[in-house]
């Protein structure tokens, strides 16, 4: 167990970088799904994993394994296949996809950057985060026109039981979700945090086709979205595969990937 440390102005600047990231990537990802249904919403959102190792590699991380990196290819390849079937295609709602990956591509490696060089957990990442992102995220609601008016409507909808039931389910998960994501990260890398993300697209790529209705289904979408799940299972394999060669030690993404022990330095 790693002990509380006292809240820092000198460590908050230098996560402040993360913070706009996170924030920025949450921001265009919910402007994007006003043009993207949500299972294209997916798909280009799991170029991230290609991002991401494109950008190690220009970090001088040194060139990851044949395996690893034909199976991100891979997963991109998808993506494309999949859009070449979309026919409802927006072009806003895509550009603001495409910017939501890049902002996820860098607050992800920031956050890896910030658990091998400062020695944060998971939970104190989390916690400066989600301090940091108040203002930002105020300033959006702000922005967009929803405040005050998500006030009243907040109002209105706490007298209904099974809205609060969801909406404390949603908090939970949402803080699951953070926790578990900052911790893969500092554990494993960012590479391996977005295929994760792939490979847990895969339910709500399904999901969004079945439950939401509305969404024309193509065979190219159909076969991309085949394409990019195959490219997610493969990397998982591709890791398992070099980390048996690699006893007692876990397999970095790239040559020169941080390992940081869970409950010490650090989603």
């Amino acid at each position: 167990m790693s002990k509380r440390k006292d809240l820092s102005m000198a460590t908050a600047k230098k996560l402040l970088p993360v913070s706009i990231f996170y924030n920025a990537n949450v921001a265009f990802a919910l402007a994007s799904l006003q043009g993207v249904n949500i299972p294209m919403y997916i798909a280009i959102k799991r170029i991230t994993p290609l991002a991401v190792l494109v950008s190690g590699f220009l970090r001088g991380k040194g060139k990851p394994p044949t395996q690893v990196s034909l199976s991100v290819v891979c997963t991109a390849l998808g993506v494309l296949v999949a859009a070449l079937g979309d026919f409802s295609f927006d072009l806003y709602g895509y550009s603001m996809a495409l910017t939501s990956v890049f902002f996820q591509t860098m607050y992800l490696i920031l956050v890896e950057k910030s658990g091998a060089d400062d020695g944060l957990s998971s939970m104190e990442l989390m916690f400066y985060n989600s301090i940091l992102s108040i203002p930002f995220l105020f300033f959006i609601i702000i922005a967009t026109g929803e405040f005050p008016h998500s006030l009243v409507v907040l109002s209105e909808k706490t007298a209904s039981v099974s809205f609060t039931v969801i909406l404390l389910i949603s908090l939970v998960m949402g803080i699951v979700l953070n926790y578990t994501m900052f911790w893969c990260t500092l554990v494993n890398s960012a590479l391996t945090t977005t295929i994760v993300g792939v490979l847990k697209g895969v339910g709500s790529t399904t999901l969004g086709f079945v439950v939401l209705g509305g969404v024309k289904v193509h065979a190219l979408n159909v076969t991309g979205l085949v394409i990019n799940t195959f490219g997610g299972v493969w990397y998982s394999y591709a890791k398992y595969t070099q980390k048996k060669k690699m006893p007692r030690k876990i397999a970095p993404d790239e040559v020169t990937s941080p390992q940081v022990a869970p409950g010490s330095v650090l989603r």
